[in-house]
C-alpha cells in the first residue's frame, strides 16, 4: 500500500498522535519541574539561613572570643606597665624620703650651729611651714632664742603652726 492510502485509512486522531506525543513530551518536564518546586524564594532563603545558622553562630563566637582575648592581652599589658610604674614610683619615693631625712637632719644641724640672730633672719625668709618644722626639731633653748630674735608677727605665726601641729585633735575654727 502506498503511503497516501495508509494516511487515508487512518483516523484523524491517529494522524495527530505523533505530534501529540511530541507536544506532551515538551510540556510534561515543565509541568513536573513546576510541581517539584513547591517552595518559594523566601522559603529557600529561610532554609539556607537555617542550615548555616549554627556555623555562622560558631564563627561569630570565635571572632568574639578572639577579640576578647586581644582585649585581655591589652589589659594585661597595661596592668604590667602600671605595676612597673608604681614600683618605680615607690623606689623614687623611698629615695626621696631618705634624702629628706638626711637633708632635714643636716639642715637642723646647720641651724643648731648658727647664731640665733642669723638663724632668725634666715627663718623669716623661708616658708612658714618649713621654718616651723626646723624650729620644732631644735632644742627648746635654741628655738626660744631664735624666736626671740625674729619679728614678733613671724614668730607668732611659727608658734601657731607649731602649736597646731602639736595638737592635731583640736577642732578647726568654724569662722
Amino acid at each position: 500500500m502506498s503511503a497516501r492510502r495508509k494516511l487515508a485509512r487512518t483516523s484523524p486522531l491517529a494522524r495527530l498522535a505523533p505530534a501529540g506525543v511530541l507536544v506532551l513530551t515538551l510540556l510534561v518536564p515543565g509541568a513536573l519541574a513546576q510541581q517539584a518546586l513547591p517552595t518559594t524564594m523566601e522559603d529557600e532563603i529561610r532554609e539556607f539561613c537555617g542550615n548555616i545558622a549554627d556555623a555562622a553562630r560558631d564563627q561569630r563566637y570565635l571572632i568574639q572570643k578572639k577579640e576578647l582575648e586581644e582585649l585581655q592581652a591589652g589589659v594585661d599589658e597595661r596592668i604590667q606597665r602600671l605595676d612597673e610604674r608604681s614600683q618605680q614610683y615607690r623606689d623614687w619615693l623611698q629615695k626621696r624620703e631618705e634624702f629628706m631625712r638626711v637633708a632635714e637632719s643636716q639642715l637642723v644641724d646647720i641651724y643648731k650651729n648658727m647664731r640665733p640672730d642669723a638663724a632668725a633672719e634666715q627663718l623669716e625668709i623661708l616658708q612658714p611651714e618649713v621654718a616651723a618644722a626646723i624650729v620644732m626639731k631644735l632644742a627648746p633653748r635654741l628655738a626660744s632664742s631664735i624666736l626671740n630674735e625674729m619679728d614678733s608677727k613671724k614668730a607668732a605665726g611659727l608658734t601657731s603652726i607649731i602649736a597646731s601641729a602639736a595638737a592635731p585633735d583640736l577642732p578647726e575654727d568654724p569662722t
